[in-house]
């Protein structure tokens, strides 16, 4: 069983939805992002995606794309990403947080999607999203990330429609990532409703557990996201909390890390303390 996999039947024995965060590597520089990573476990991330910075970040708003030039600037590549997952995994002791790579298929056909999966894994990495990597095309990327263990989390969203669907579960694996609003990541937000009866009818399509993403910013939405789905992604507003920690520079400022961190422990709080939504 994928670290995923037991990650989300742990959540289930607990009767709680999940917390999911999302943040950029290496923003705003090597260090600062490892040390955040490194405390997101304990401050209640149930599970995390690490973003591969990528110039043309097409479905991310503003403050997902100023991280990933944040870090581009501060020379982040694929290889510096990847050697973070890595030294997080060498030097943490924690074999049992999921990390997830979250970005654009140009990097991994740069690379070959058989070397990339290959480099994952061996870096600790145990899923994919790839957000431009449609279903029709999958076939590039799934069967080497399923002989490296690697799960490829597919994406549906409003827009999804009956014909579609099922070729988006037949290359998904490890969860489903629900984006609920149409648009780029961190503009706004869909209606706790509109939520409820997206996911009422995905769980009669699918047997994956659910993510819900796009739009999170409270404590309290996060907590309302994970008694309807399986787990609230929480990524622009915890993208904001890096920026809101640099100076005039764009250097981190004492306190940035915990400052992030304290964020995540206020989601984490308000998911944990939510009860799980009658079936």
């Amino acid at each position: 069983m994928s670290r995923i996999a037991q990650r989300f039947a742990e959540l289930k024995r607990q009767g709680r939805g999940g917390l999911v965060t999302f943040t950029t590597a290496g923003d705003p520089d090597l260090e600062t992002s490892y040390q955040i990573l490194k405390g997101l476990p304990a401050a209640g991330a149930d599970l995390i995606e690490l973003g591969m910075p990528f110039s043309d970040p097409m479905a991310d708003g503003p403050a997902i794309q100023a991280s990933g030039q944040r870090a581009l600037k501060a020379g982040i590549n694929l290889d510096a990403t990847l050697g973070l997952v890595r030294r997080y995994r060498d030097e943490s002791g924690d074999d049992t947080t999921p990390i997830l790579l979250m970005g654009y298929y140009n990097l991994i056909y740069q690379r070959g999607p058989e070397l990339f999966c290959k480099q994952a894994a061996a870096s600790g990495v145990d899923g994919l999203i790839i957000v431009d990597l449609p279903p029709e095309e999958a076939d590039e990327l799934k069967p080497y990330a399923a002989r490296c263990d690697i799960d490829t989390v597919m994406l549906t969203a409003p827009t999804t429609d009956a014909k579609r669907l099922p070729a988006i579960l037949e290359y998904g694996s490890g969860f489903l990532y629900y984006v609920s609003i149409l648009g780029v990541t961190g503009t706004r937000s869909a209606t706790d409703d509109a939520v409820r009866a997206a996911v009422k009818h995905l769980r009669t399509q699918a047997d994956l557990p659910i993510a819900v993403g796009f739009g999170i910013r409270t404590p309290q939405q996060a907590a309302t996201i994970s008694t309807i789905a399986d787990a609230a992604v929480v990524g622009s507003a915890i993208v904001d909390k890096v920026r809101d920690g640099l100076d005039a520079n764009g250097k981190p400022k004492p306190g940035l890390v915990e400052g992030v961190l304290a964020y995540v422990r206020e989601l984490s709080s308000g998911v944990r303390g939510a009860k799980r939504a009658a079936e």
